[in-house]
């Protein structure tokens, strides 16, 4: 943004209010005085509606009339991409809620826009805004299976089961040029390592080859959030992920070529999309899945305000009845983050909603067996310059 159209301050009060005053009407003013609320035109076909510096950052720039009419010249966002130099690749991690203790993330940022992505406030640490910054300033990590082999070739390296997909999507669109997915399952196939993918995108597919091998050995198994299959709300919440129908499709093709895959309702929104859990249970049953899960709506840190910027900007009838209901499950409060609460809430409506899972993955016979990986396969690549062994 030229100097023309900005200014600089120091901690400005760049978020939107907590709980709006009055109609929701006065909701989208007050918020577009707070100059980070970007124009329609230059922001279509992404998630967030605004651009806020990180919480990190000792000024943050705002968008400023000065009379010139310089905003109206301003271009329309588009995606950057940037190389992360991390030496290291596998991201450890302690949490009793998850089911893996590693995990890998290609990429920095998601093109998907899903404006609900928990994964948002860690553009922060990178000195960018958790908004529209995250889905249009990519970083990537193309020595990820270079890296990896190293890795699991070090002497104390014990393995276990790696998650990919756990921050941002390893499918989201710029994979298809530059294939570092694919390059990090090659790694993993040749050296016998399990590995569970969660992704939205039916680029997948395009790996079904890897991961069938893995599948016949128990060493992969693939998860596909399917948040909605009303296309209007997906492609509002989910502006550059795959259609629902190209999920469930994927799915299908997944299944078929005889590798685990999971369906996630993932997130649940009340009052959004919590009234399709059944009717997503049902079309994955169809296309061959055999397991489910479910995750109640997070929003941790900037997503809370970029969460409500979404629903006024779409669906301003429902904000206060969304955010009431969200805050019946977290006990009062927009987000609780404890452990064991906060993948699936607590109170009544969050009972309500896990009893609704359970009974139609009962009916549908989904989650009668869960598929377990082996690491009985994995053999430790060598390192440069190690002898071979002569037995």
């Amino acid at each position: 943004m030229s100097p023309a159209s900005s200014s600089a301050l120091k901690h400005p009060p760049v978020t939107a209010p907590s709980e709006p005053a009055g109609a929701p009407s006065d909701f989208p003013a007050d918020f577009t005085e707070l100059g980070v609320a970007i124009d329609r035109a230059r922001r279509r076909g992404r998630g967030a509606q605004s651009n806020a510096s990180g919480r990190y950052e000792a000024e943050a720039r705002v968008a400023f009339d000065d009379g010139w009419q310089s905003l109206e010249e301003l271009p329309p966002f588009k995606t950057s991409v940037g190389v992360d130099t991390s030496r290291k690749v596998i991201t450890r991690n302690d949490s009793p809620d998850i089911g893996f203790d590693r995990s890998i993330n290609p990429y920095r940022g998601c093109e998907h826009g899903c404006v609900y992505c928990f994964a948002r406030p860690t553009h922060a640490y990178l000195g960018l805004s958790p908004g529209l910054d995250f889905e249009a300033k990519l970083f990537v990590k193309p020595e990820a299976p270079v890296l990896l082999e190293k890795e699991l070739a070090a002497s104390g390296y014990e393995p276990r089961m790696i998650a990919i997909g756990t921050n941002t999507d390893p499918y989201q669109p710029i994979e298809r040029e530059r294939k570092i997915m694919r390059g990090i399952l090659e790694v993993l196939e040749r050296t016998g390592h399990p590995v569970g993918i969660v992704t939205k995108s039916a680029l997948v597919t395009r790996d079904i080859d890897i991961l069938a091998a893995m599948a016949r050995r128990n060493l992969a198994k693939v998860a596909i959030s399917v948040t909605s299959l009303d296309p209007k709300l997906a492609r509002t919440m989910e502006p550059r992920a795959s259609t629902p129908p190209k999920r469930l499709e994927a799915l299908k093709q997944l299944s078929e070529a005889g590798i685990p895959t999971t369906v996630m309702v993932a997130p649940v929104i009340p009052a959004l999309n919590d009234s399709e859990i059944e009717r997503i249970l049902d079309a994955a049953a169809h296309a061959g899945v055999k397991e489910a899960s479910y995750v109640l709506l997070r929003l941790p840190l900037e997503v809370r305000d970029l969460f409500r910027e979404w629903l006024m900007a779409n669906y301003p009838d429902r904000y206060r009845h969304v955010f009431t209901l969200i805050r019946d499950m977290r006990g009062g409060r927009d987000y609780d983050s404890k452990w064991g609460e906060r993948m699936k809430g607590t109170g009544p409506m969050a009972w309500t909603i896990g009893r609704r899972f359970e009974i139609a993955c009962d009916r549908l016979g989904l989650n009668k067996r869960r598929s377990k990986l082996t690491t009985d396969h994995f053999v430790r690549p060598k390192q440069n310059g190690e002898q071979l062994s002569l037995f």
